[in-house]
């Protein structure tokens, strides 16, 4: 149904409305007494609800409340207190027309010149971990209302959402009034604000659904706000930007705490660096080049500096892929990691913490990007991939932290059990493999690569790769990869290179031949019954 139709010849031009008469309800209090000493001071009614009109009536302000604008008492525990006509008509009202003019003369209604409304705290609601009721009680109707009204009546009202806005507001105010550039922005703002609030609500409202009924959502809502534009993208000709995702805790919200600007190839190498170094329960690192492992470890057994250890190993396991690498830990970085870095060249590190002494090191490397993660950091639920005309959406794919136990669940299919000293490594092999490009081959020994071949069109390529970086390393080591040996060609390069157990999942028509080729060599071979492809 298309809305009220008016002659636009009607309309009485308006450029700068002084500013008489206020209204104020936040949850967000941050500047507000100074924004209400600021309107008083001007002479500005101001009608507040609850809290707000609580809070500038205790710092000496005169404060109308809405229960006098609309005769009706806040009920039902406050869900309704703005929901009126007395509230809504001085919101919308288009005094551009003599008619709407008129018409709040007859009503006994006075406009309101500015709003002032910030909505309840529903992102952070959900971002503390609240389920439920708790979270439903954090949707606000009422301020969502108020917002689109005065902004849809910009030309007459200045609808202010964030704190951000208010220095500008104090001015214009005692400048004589806002103009209709200013509030026009406002508007925008508003509705880009109300947006973001209804998308976080219909996102919360599609991830509950993951649980009720086993299926993924019907419909699916992104809500991000732009943080910074980067210099460009993938290549020099596109353009890029990283924007932060409502509750998000990852990369994005990091701290960056030196060091040049942050690349859109940064961001992905450091994020990827993330999903590798976190997958261990230990202290470990992975080191990363265009989004694949050039090493992953974990400490040496009995490291006086396991966090230093890790890295180390994971270095050691292509020093010339490592040159200009994006490295992540996952323990807070010592002095000692920073002094291995020192003649390093490293584009950027992420670790939830750092010694003080560790930044000390790094503030000879200027260029050095130091990323601190946010203290609530978590591995996403799922993956989102854009693909033309739509995306695709998929559970994560992650190892639960016992994935050390798992060992005794895979099929033993040839050759002799591992020691229990040696199990550490084959589930740190099958861990690392998730993180390599498919198609994928990781060599171990001792929880750090030693050899990686990723990313090939064929896996007999990857098994050669991985085992020409290992060189004579790959002799002992384990080797895992993401999917099952469609042919015994693959493991016999890697059997070949005297490698000991091959960690597989199995399920190709031609099992028992790959499982022959293992047994005729007297290597241990197991199928974990569940492959790990990353594209």
């Amino acid at each position: 149904m298309a809305g009220p139709s008016i002659d636009p010849a009607l309309y009485r031009p308006r450029d700068i409305v002084p500013v008489r008469r206020a209204l104020i309800s936040v949850s967000d209090k941050t500047g507000l007494l100074p924004l209400g000493q600021a309107l008083a001071a001007a002479g500005v009614e101001i009608v507040s609800t609850g809290g707000s009109a609580a809070a500038l009536r205790d710092a000496g302000l005169t404060v109308a409340d809405v229960s006098e604008i609309t005769g009706f008492p806040e009920s039902l525990g406050g869900r309704v207190k703005t929901l009126h006509p007395n509230v809504h008509a001085g919101l919308l009202a288009d005094l551009r027309l003599e008619e709407h003019e008129a018409q709040l003369d007859d009503l006994g209604i006075l406009p309101f010149e500015l709003v002032v409304v910030n909505l309840y705290p529903f992102v952070e609601t959900v971002a503390s971990g609240a389920t439920g009721d708790a979270v439903v009680e954090q949707i606000d109707i009422g301020g969502p209302a108020m917002v689109r009204a005065s902004a849809k009546n910009f030309a007459n009202v200045a609808i202010v959402v964030s704190p951000a806005a208010y220095d500008a507001i104090v001015e214009a105010v005692a400048g004589g009034g806002t103009s209709l550039a200013q509030r026009r922005e406002l508007a925008a703002r508003a509705f880009a604000h109300t947006a973001d609030y209804d998308r976080a609500v219909a996102t919360w409202f599609a991830e509950e659904t993951l649980g009720l009924d086993g299926d993924l959502p019907q419909h699916l809502t992104v809500n991000a706000e732009r943080l910074e534009t980067l210099r460009y993208g993938e290549n020099a000709h596109q353009r890029a930007a990283i924007y932060s995702r409502a509750g998000g805790h990852g990369i994005a919200q990091a701290t960056q705490l030196q060091g040049k600007e942050m690349s859109y190839n940064n961001y992905v190498d450091a994020d990827a660096a993330l999903r590798a170094a976190f997958d261990m329960v230990g202290p470990a690192v992975a080191i990363i080049k265009h989004a694949n492992p050039c090493g992953i470890a974990t400490a040496s057994p009995h490291a006086l500096d396991p966090i230093a250890s890790a890295h180390l190993r994971a270095h050691e396991c292509d020093p010339v892929s490592a040159f200009g690498g994006v490295i992540a830990a996952n323990r807070t970085v010592t002095l000692k990691m920073a002094e291995n870095l020192r003649d390093i060249f490293t584009e950027v590190i992420v670790a939830p913490n750092f010694e003080p002494a560790a930044l000390e090191v790094f503030r000879l490397k200027k260029n050095l990007r130091v990323l601190r993660l946010p203290a609530d950091w978590q591995q996403e639920r799922m993956d989102v991939r854009l693909v033309s005309g739509g995306l695709l959406l998929q559970d994560a794919d992650r190892f639960p932290p016992e994935v050390e136990s798992l060992v005794d669940g895979w099929q033993l299919v040839t050759g002799d059990m591992p020691a229990v000293s040696e199990k550490a490594n084959l589930a740190f092999a099958w861990k690392a493999c998730r993180a390599v490009k498919s198609n994928a081959i990781v060599l171990s020994q001792g929880s750090a690569t030693v050899g990686i071949g990723m990313g090939q069109v064929n896996r007999v390529d990857s098994c050669r790769l991985a085992v020409e970086r290992a060189g004579v390393r790959a002799a002992g080591s384990a080797a895992a990869s993401d999917a099952f040996f469609p042919f015994a060609d693959g493991p016999q390069v890697l059997i070949d290179a005297g490698i000991k157990t091959i960690i597989q999942p199995g399920g190709s028509v031609r099992d028992q031949e790959v499982i022959d080729a293992a047994r005729a060599a007297g290597v241990t071979m197991f199928f974990t019954g569940e492959r790990h492809f990353f594209h």
